[in-house]
């Protein structure tokens, strides 16, 4: 092309070029908040292979679009998912009110290969849910998945069925089984129409898990936080529990159901989460108790190597203009797998005191306080005692949650 026929062409393409408007996606303009969440660990539930997974999640806050995150994050091979589907529950255990049902979609399409060390997002789905709200979400995996990605400690039960895509039966097979993990889904998003709204995430390990809290109870801590925002009327803030049993700041475990460590794991199940403003971290006890049990001595470490843990995760969050609230170890003498010892005591006292004088957080929530027995600093008090010293039962975790000033998060 000739130089000035080149000239008059691009002063032909440029006003097209500059008027040319590309409407955002109807995702990119809502404001998308977490409303639930179940951080996955390393491949260790069973072997799917033409199965249908019916799971129920409590949404901590409501909105007028529910888009939902399916985890291959830790896995090693390919994740096919047939069909999704999103209902309210129904009158019976496991089943759906059929009325409500809508079918999940993945860019327009109802199936998706999800390739290892990836997630996948839903379509938006018209699906209008108030906070506390109960749904259903129905997966179908048609093909063998080898160990299925899991979060362990669901305290929830999930119901299995092996008779193909029932995904959208109001009841499922009469020889469905049922398991109290979480299978692949890893967070429940919703779009309000309150442009200010934010997410709080609560990052820790069996103590904001929910450990023994009640099967289909929700009384983990973060649960009882999200009644409080509720009875509050304080209706644009979500909450995503993203605690694992046995996790660890510093370290994964062989065992691979505790693992990956927070440090490596914070940008998938924080930073990523939308509209994060708040994070909560409550870790650290099993990088001391830990170090007790046989093939793990090696992994000891000193409360220094911990707090600088801590300062990693904080660093890198208000990096992200978040504000970090940290929580302190609460005691763990007692029978739990014999994870005392007077030298783990004193670093977990270290831990705290650090928390509490550093001024490296931006407030301090101080669950010690709350839950330990005065007279006997190194036990949790016996009311809120689940009986093993370490874990608090749900009138402890209650306790704890109704600690928190909800101002925290104005």
């Amino acid at each position: 092309m000739r130089t000035s026929t080149k000239k008059n062409f691009l002063k032909q393409l440029i006003p097209f070029v500059f008027t040319v408007s590309i409407p955002l996606s109807e995702a990119a303009q809502s404001h998308w908040i977490g409303s639930w969440g179940a951080s996955p660990v390393f491949p260790v539930g069973q072997d799917m292979n033409q199965n249908t997974i019916r799971q129920f999640v409590t949404l901590s806050q409501g909105g007028e679009k529910i888009q939902l995150r399916f985890s291959n994050e830790t896995g090693t091979q390919p994740l096919m998912i047939g069909a999704v589907t999103i209902a309210r529950p129904g009158a019976k255990p496991g089943s759906i009110d059929s009325k409500s049902l809508k079918q999940v979609l993945f860019g327009g399409q109802k199936n998706i290969i999800i390739p290892p060390g990836a997630p996948a997002l839903s379509d938006p789905i018209d699906f209008n849910v108030n906070a506390l709200d109960d749904v259903a979400i129905s997966l179908y995996l048609p093909q063998r998945t080898g160990l299925s990605i899991v979060h362990p400690n669901g305290e929830q039960t999930a119901w299995i069925d092996s008779n193909g895509n029932t995904t959208a039966n109001e009841e499922l097979s009469q020889t469905a089984t049922t398991s109290t993990m979480r299978f692949y889904l890893s967070r429940v998003e919703v779009a309000t129409d309150q442009q200010n709204g934010g997410t709080i995430v609560t990052l820790g390990d069996s103590i904001t898990d929910g450990y023994s809290s009640g099967v289909d109870m929700n009384q983990r801590w973060p649960d009882v936080l999200a009644k409080r925002l509720k009875q509050a009327n304080i209706n644009n803030i979500g909450i995503v529990n993203a605690g694992i049993s046995g996790n660890r700041i510093l370290n994964d475990l062989p065992s691979g159901q505790n693992g990956p460590s927070s440090l490596s794991r914070l940008d998938r199940d924080v930073l990523s989460v939308p509209n994060v403003r708040w994070l909560v971290i409550m870790q650290g006890i099993n990088d001391i108790g830990h170090s007790n049990f046989d093939g793990l001595t090696k992994q000891e470490v000193s409360a220094d190597e911990i707090i600088n843990g801590w300062k990693q995760l904080i660093s890198r969050a208000k990096n992200q203009g978040i504000k970090t609230y940290c929580a302190t170890l609460t005691p763990f003498k007692g029978e739990f797998l014999n994870f005392y010892s007077e030298k783990g005591e004193e670093k977990r006292q270290a831990i705290n005191t650090w928390i509490r004088t550093s001024n490296t957080c931006d407030a301090v929530i101080d669950f010690d306080a709350v839950i330990r027995d005065d007279k006997k600093p190194q036990y949790i008090k016996a009311e809120f005692d689940v009986g093993d010293g370490l874990h608090p039962n749900a009138n402890g975790l209650k306790a704890m949650a109704e600690s928190i000033d909800i101002n925290l998060f104005n």
